[in-house]
């Protein structure tokens, strides 16, 4: 990252804007439901911290989302974003995907009991490669959890969770999902989300 990025938190140990990542990675992370973005000029950040953390990610869904990097990167649009978010780990499990560019909700699952937030991300990646294919779509996935996007590389779920009764339907998912991967190809691109570059993914629930 250059040294002239500029970073804005919403919510965090202290928020306001920053000029580097690492003061803001002071403020955000391992705080719990941090909002946060980075902006490539100082004039774009102060503009931003004016409004709130919504409104600056996903403008009402009118307006595509202008997400820039350190160094002038931007999302692959248009594209599918997905997220889970977990209450508890493990604990009431959802996931979801939208449109990278506005924020418009395409699926949403949930929520499942006694689940983990790795597992939300892999479900979320194998519902949005299955209904791409269905559409015959061949947009690129967003996904911001490096475990998911291996687990379905791997073709395998590889969670540590222990199955119970409260969590079956949940594995049932987990087996449907494994058996769409080993029994389908796919050319759909799954691309990690650089969240320290531009801030939280926009599938992101806004409660971790």
């Amino acid at each position: 990252m250059t040294k002239n990025n500029y970073y804005v938190v919403w919510k965090g140990r202290k928020t306001g804007v920053f000029n580097s990542w690492e003061s803001c990675k002071e403020q955000v992370h391992g705080f719990e439901g941090a909002q946060y973005k980075g902006y490539p000029t100082e004039a774009a950040a102060n503009a931003a911290f004016k409004t709130n953390y919504w409104k600056a990610v996903n403008p009402a869904q009118k307006q595509a989302v202008v997400v820039v990097g350190a160094n002038g990167a931007k999302p692959v649009v248009p594209s599918l974003a997905v997220d889970a978010a977990c209450s508890g780990n493990p604990g009431k499990l959802e996931y979801r995907g939208v449109e990278t560019a506005t924020g418009r909700e395409i699926f949403r699952q949930g929520p499942f009991e006694m689940g983990t937030n790795n597992i939300g991300e892999f479900l979320a990646i194998v519902h949005g490669l299955a209904l791409l294919k269905a559409q015959n779509s061949n947009v690129p996935i967003y996904s911001d959890s490096v475990n998911a996007l291996a687990w379905v590389r791997a073709k395998q779920c590889r969670t540590k969770l222990e199955r119970c009764a409260k969590n079956e339907e949940l594995f049932r998912l987990i087996a449907r999902a494994e058996n769409w991967l080993k029994d389908n190809s796919y050319t759909t691109k799954l691309l990690k989300w650089p969240t320290s570059e531009w801030g939280e993914i926009p599938a992101d629930f806004g409660r971790k």
